[in-house]
């Protein structure tokens, strides 16, 4: 069963993370897919942001599973988070030399206290992949 006392408002990937003056925190390079020139590919750091919302104490993990689902790329370590009443946080998971060997859609997965709170696609392709993919105006998005 999911936590009751806490919400998984948002989750992105971003290439580095750095916290600046007044403990902002600044993203670096946010990105939705992987597109390389040849697979397989390492990546020498990304990572994974998690902003909660929420109460209690609890523990996180990010896990990023193979397109078939029965393999797990790279799992951080599990992370305890506590946040008072109606409180929030950030938390981010830095993953090194993570090696993607094929093209396919990946799994990212977020859980909290053992069970999976998010999950959403990772497209990972090269060019003698892409043009599988759907055109680029298919799946862009609207930033305002």
């Amino acid at each position: 069963m999911q936590p009751e006392n806490l919400n998984l408002v948002y989750t992105l990937l971003c290439d580095d993370v750095r916290i600046e003056m007044g403990n902002k925190i600044s993203l670096m390079g946010i990105f939705q897919n992987i597109m390389v020139e040849k697979l397989p590919v390492s990546l020498i750091k990304f990572a994974v942001i998690n902003h909660w919302r929420g109460e209690g104490d609890h523990e996180t993990e990010v896990r990023i599973l193979s397109p078939d689902r029965s393999n797990l790329v790279v799992t951080s370590q599990p992370t305890p988070i506590s946040l008072a009443s109606g409180g929030f946080t950030d938390n981010v998971s830095f993953f090194i030399n993570v090696v993607f060997p094929q093209a396919g859609t990946y799994w990212v997965q977020t859980l909290c206290d053992t069970h999976v709170m998010d999950e959403f696609p990772l497209i990972v392709t090269d060019s003698a992949n892409a043009n599988a993919m759907q055109p680029a105006e298919e799946i862009s998005e609207t930033i305002n």
